[in-house]
């Protein structure tokens, strides 16, 4: 093993595991508040009421499910995979390959297609026209939707579990040549890099336009700030996940189109790969980070959750002092605090 076999090793290693943990407890952080913000009015109390920016809680909190689901298994396997150099061998060729990918492209796109959706709830949210704030969808459609999401996406990997194999060299592979073009330009290319760069790139754009809008207008109510910190947030998100996608990208364009199956890569081209792999995580991973720093309203709700604070329901209970009058038509109670 050459020096720069040993760097991608240890890279993968010790940032690898630096991601496993910080996105772990990221995520299950970003669980909890997605949770208390999708409430519904009738169970929340005040302070969660406040905060509730519509459908865009109940999408970020399946995304997040969804990105802790993908660093704990997929990213953990990568780890094993590129970092200490485990082989797959035929016996495991279920956990380590079919298993792992049906996991990662599955709950990947659930994450990414939650992130679209709500960018897209945030864009009509803040668009000045009557007509565009109405297509906001209620939140019974929306999760709805989220459950069909859900469905759509998991019968649509189902081939991943069909078609992946292992090598001789110990690689994960697809055996059918039609099903790996599918899977590269569906997948890799569409699904996972020019649908959601396009998408991110043209509503985010349109939001940030119509936030600039409403700070010139200097409306400061808490709603509108409320509104601005999640689109806001949404943005950075939006970012994080272009600047990740293009990377692996071009990285399954060159395996497939250009290596065919001799994964043998060289040491270089391997440094990319394992960049391009933690390139990969760092939307699943930096997810609550990218929240916490940005969004105020995320910082509250992390130190109300950590302190254990609760709201208290203060109830006023007045005192009836009833009083003799000299004549019936005056009898009547006299309330006081």
């Amino acid at each position: 093993m050459n020096q720069v076999d040993s760097v991608s090793h240890q890279l993968m290693i010790f940032a690898g595991i630096t991601m496993y943990i910080f996105g772990s407890i990221g995520n299950l952080l970003n669980i909890c508040v997605f949770a208390i913000w999708s409430r519904s009015k009738k169970n929340s109390n005040k302070y969660s009421r406040s905060h509730q920016t519509c459908n865009s809680s109940l999408y970020l909190l399946v995304s997040s499910i969804a990105n802790l689901l993908v660093i704990i298994y997929p990213l953990f396997t990568r780890i094993m995979l590129d970092g200490y150099n485990y082989q797959i061998t035929k016996d495991k060729i279920f956990i380590r390959c079919k298993l792992r990918y049906y996991i990662l492209h599955t709950c990947d796109l659930i994450s990414l297609t939650c992130i679209c959706l709500a960018t897209f709830d945030r864009y009509l949210i803040s668009s000045r026209e009557v007509r565009l704030r109405k297509l906001s969808t209620t939140r019974r459609r929306t999760k709805l939707i989220i459950l069909f999401l859900i469905v759509l996406l998991s019968l649509h990997s189902l081939p991943i579990l069909k078609y992946y194999t292992v090598t001789e060299e110990g690689f994960c592979t697809i055996v059918s040549v039609a099903y790996l073009y599918y899977y590269l330009y569906i997948f890799q290319i569409f699904l996972h890099g020019l649908l959601p760069i396009t998408f991110l790139s043209i509503f985010g754009i349109l939001t940030f336009k119509q936030l600039r809008i409403l700070n010139k207008r200097k409306l400061h109510s808490k709603t509108i700030k409320s509104e601005r910190q999640l689109s806001r947030m949404l943005l950075l998100i939006s970012l994080t996940i272009i600047l990740s996608s293009i990377p692996y990208c071009i990285e399954q364009s060159y395996l497939v189109l250009i290596k065919g199956k001799n994964r043998q890569l060289t040491s270089f081209f391997y440094l990319y790969h394992v960049t391009c792999s933690l390139l990969f995580y760092t939307n699943p991973v930096m997810s609550f980070y990218i929240y916490y720093i940005s969004t105020r309203n995320v910082r509250l709700q992390i130190r109300k959750i950590f302190c254990c604070e609760q709201n208290n329901q203060y109830v006023i209970i007045y005192k009836v002092k009833p009083i003799t009058p000299t004549s019936d038509i005056f009898r009547r109670p006299i309330f006081s605090n």
